[in-house]
């Protein structure tokens, strides 16, 4: 008889009617099949009632501790037995522990009391104190300021003897002109023998000045290295030590896929991107799914990953929200872990533009106006070339010069400046970059913003861990500044216009999200938000000076939505 693995979970209720997937989930793009959201849906019912474990989620302000949101993960799966049930897992730690009753454990514990990880961690942190400690020892200060002031007496010491013999030389080569018709040649012969004797006493005075100045400064020097030396050593214990943890910590990550073959965290990262793998990778929730279910032969049917609790301050992260894997841990570590399963095709290598229509609004001379459509590249892409530059590049094959003047992200709809020659290209462009050019973007909101009107400033970069995600940055972020003003309330919902002010990745987008900005996502965000039938922005407002005509001209369309 077949036992239950522990960590699977048996639907509460029936779902042997429910039709299953007919492939896996594409992680890094997907929408939540009705059993992942049904498993998500015990999952949160199960945070929601638990008294297994203490940790503040930001969602009781009666809790003590920082609000720490975490990221929770579901996948469906078979057992032996042909029973449908899930496994539960969270990415991290959670509430200072990696074993819980009801979630998956990690590959590997970092945090066994009996484990290597703890005590090579504490040997580490004690040489941390270690150089802390001998850092701040007040002898290196001094030290320090003894040899500047041996470096100073020194220079001092040395200009001040150049003057004096620079000045005996003068005074020398006066002697000489001055006695050269005055004395007998024998006499000017002795003169000039106690001259050149003077000279190599001045010389001889310099070297030794020199020498004993250079002493002072290398004694200085070498009683600040003497105390520098033991800290030095240190370090360098604490890099090797702290290499070889690496080295270990990277051979306890083993990942399985559904073939059975299993391959190291290392040599994965090495393989795909040439680069050692990033603090946390292998610590997500769905590469732990994975590999408990190879480990105890359950099959997977799909999976989904929502956000329990407070956002981070830099992410955009909505309580209850579904969200894709990350792509800078986990892509690697997926690709490996799901060979062998039949997966849904990657969206973002298909091509969608085959229904779409490009629509030519305006066309003259030097520009071309266009409406692109929603999910639509503005320009080629990396597996899909059917785009705005493409299409109209065939259509207009004799244009000469840069086409694109600006882009809209391939969700967006809506109004397109492009060039039919260089200098109308550069023209445009010099307006962008001077931010004279002005836009109007509409959005509906997936929520009610009370605010009428304001002015939004955040700065902004790329996730590095989880392109194209941005995050709010204040140290590393350039600045993003979107006015924005209300325009009706419809249903639940919020129709914006936006008025760009600069033009950074998915400004509008974390704009609307975060809860620094409006915090309500845009209808249809599928990085900041919800899924829907598109993404709910439109650039339907722009105008600017003509490169021909030296005068404004303005182009505004409806919004589609």
């Amino acid at each position: 008889m077949n036992s239950t693995p522990p960590f699977f979970h048996l639907f509460r209720r029936d779902v042997s009617s429910l039709d299953r997937p007919k492939r896996f989930t594409f992680p890094f793009c997907y929408e939540p099949h009705l059993l992942s959201i049904l498993a998500s849906e015990e999952l949160q019912g199960y945070l929601c009632e638990q008294k297994d474990f203490e940790h503040n989620f930001g969602l009781n302000d009666t809790r003590s501790g920082m609000p720490i949101g975490k990221m929770f993960g579901v996948l469906v799966v078979e057992d032996k037995q042909g029973r449908l049930g899930y496994l539960a897992g969270c990415s991290g730690k959670l509430a200072g522990s990696n074993r819980h009753r009801y979630l998956v454990p990690p590959i590997f514990d970092m945090l066994d009391e009996n484990g290597f990880f703890l005590k090579e961690e504490e040997i580490i942190n004690k040489l941390n104190r270690e150089i802390e400690q001998l850092t701040c020892d007040p002898r290196i200060e001094s030290l320090r300021a003894e040899l500047e002031k041996a470096k100073v007496r020194s220079t001092e010491k040395m200009a001040s003897l150049r003057a004096l013999h620079k000045a005996n030389k003068a005074e020398r080569k006066h002697i000489r002109q001055t006695n050269r018709d005055k004395l007998s040649k024998e006499e000017y012969e002795l003169l000039e023998q106690d001259l050149v004797k003077q000279s190599y006493r001045d010389q001889h005075e310099y070297d030794v000045q020199k020498q004993s100045c250079q002493q002072e400064v290398k004694e200085r020097q070498q009683a600040l290295d003497s105390v520098l030396a033991v800290i030095t050593q240190k370090k360098e214990i604490r890099k090797q030590r702290s290499a070889q943890l690496q080295s270990r910590l990277f051979d306890q990550y083993q990942f399985l896929n559904a073939r059975g073959e299993v391959r190291s965290l290392l040599s994965i990262f090495e393989e795909t991107l040439g680069m050692l793998p990033p603090a946390g990778a292998g610590e997500c929730a769905a590469p732990k799914l994975l590999q408990y279910a190879y480990q105890h032969e359950l099959k997977p049917i799909c999976m989904a990953e929502f956000w329990w609790g407070a956002s981070p301050s830099s992410e955009v992260r909505k309580h209850l929200y579904y969200y894709p894997s990350c792509r800078g841990k986990c892509e690697p570590i997926l690709g490996h872990m799901l060979q062998g399963l039949d997966v849904d095709d990657n969206p973002m290598q298909e091509s969608t533009g085959s229904n779409k229509i490009l629509k030519i609004l305006f066309e003259d001379e030097d520009i071309i106006v266009v409406d692109k459509p929603a999910e639509f590249l503005s320009v080629p892409g990396i597996h899909v070339q059917d785009s705005v530059q493409i299409r109209v590049l065939a259509q207009y094959p004799e244009i000469t010069g840069p086409l694109i003047i600006h882009r809209l992200d391939m969700s967006t709809s809506g109004i397109m400046v492009l060039a039919k020659n260089k200098y109308a290209h550069q023209f445009i462009q010099d307006q962008f970059i001077r931010h004279t050019v002005e836009k109007r973007y509409t959005a509906l909101l997936d929520g009610i913003v009370q605010q009428k009107e304001g002015l939004i400033e955040m700065p902004l970069r790329v996730d590095l861990e989880d392109r194209p995600r941005q995050v709010v940055c204040e140290v590393y972020g350039k600045p993003a500044r979107t006015r924005f003003q209300v325009i009706a309330i419809e249903g639940g919902r919020t129709r914006i216009h936006y008025f760009p002010l600069t033009g950074r990745t998915h400004q509008l987008r974390v704009h609307s999200a975060h809860y620094r900005g409006l915090n309500t996502p845009i209808v249809g965000d599928d990085l900041y938000g919800k899924r829907a039938d598109r993404l709910h922005l439109h650039a339907g407002f722009i105008k600017f000076v003509h490169p021909r005509t030296k005068k404004g001209i303005v182009f505004e369309i409806a919004d589609p939505f």
